[in-house]
């Protein structure tokens, strides 16, 4: 059964005149990703073909996930009444598409992957926090405080499931860092730029994946602040299985925080330079 359910949300307390028009893209952005979700079951479905008491566990996940998308795109569609969230997440489906003819891993093994989707789930965890936190308009607010609720959740049903295949296929922390980041940096990929495009660019505009992030970017980014980033680095490195003194994790969030604050500023110089 879900957490909540969409109607549960207080949608007759939707403010238009707090609604940010630089947090709209975003959401719109993040609804067909959050309803695409599906694909994912498929692919994971294959990855642990021989292992069918997982199917539910992802089927549950993939549940939620497309709640989210159609929670997401409802309150966009209250922001912008002219934008229809069903046909951009038509498109987008058109537009972009993950390889499901898979049998094994990407990652390698099956404990690697069980890492990459802890490493998704503290991404959108400390995202839909981080939204959370900076919004203003009730109902977006209450919305992305659900997510970030589910996506907590969801980060340790596949970090014990990780910590489940890790006595089956060992994975030495230097290697388990090297996932974690690795798909940490893919958040840059295809899949958020072609999801941005889709969902707030012209049609017949032609698709630039540099454009897109450097656009997404300067709106997502000052969402975020220092504890955002903490909480990221410390599920991060219990990922790793490795718990650094508090003093370096403390470094390190503030380092990483100063560090995504100048990526803005070059994004927005790049988006000047267009």
């Amino acid at each position: 059964m879900k957490h909540w359910k969409i109607d549960q949300l207080p949608w007759d307390r939707f403010d238009p005149s707090r609604v940010d028009p630089k947090i709209v893209p975003l959401i719109k952005t993040a609804s067909v990703v959050e309803r695409n979700s599906t694909d994912y079951v498929v692919y994971l479905k294959n990855v642990f073909k021989d292992e069918p008491h997982l199917a539910p566990i992802f089927e549950k996940w993939a549940e939620e996930e497309v709640q989210h998308g159609d929670a997401l795109g409802k309150w966009a569609m209250l922001a912008d009444p002219q934008w229809d969230y069903q046909k951009a997440f038509e498109d987008f489906r058109k537009f972009y598409k993950i390889d499901l003819d898979v049998n094994d891993s990407i990652r390698g093994s099956k404990t690697a992957e069980f890492i990459a989707r802890a490493m998704v789930e503290t991404g959108t965890s400390s995202y839909y926090s981080a939204l959370a936190d900076y919004v203003d308009e009730p109902v977006l607010k209450d919305l992305c405080r659900r997510i970030a609720g589910d996506e907590f959740r969801h980060f340790k049903l596949f970090y014990d499931k990780m910590n489940h295949y890790l006595q089956l296929q060992p994975i030495s922390k230097w290697k388990r860092a090297y996932i974690a980041l690795s798909r940490i940096l893919e958040s840059q990929d295809d899949e958020m730029a072609s999801a941005f495009h889709v969902t707030n660019e012209p049609m017949g505009m032609p698709y630039n994946r540099k454009r897109c992030m450097a656009i997404y970017m300067t709106h997502a980014i000052p969402v975020y602040r220092l504890l955002h980033i903490t909480r990221v680095v410390n599920m991060v490195f219990k990922t790793i299985g490795w718990m650094p003194p508090n003093k370096l994790q403390n470094y390190l969030s503030k380092g990483i925080y100063a560090l995504i604050q100048r990526k803005q500023r070059v994004y927005a110089e790049k988006i000047a330079a267009l």
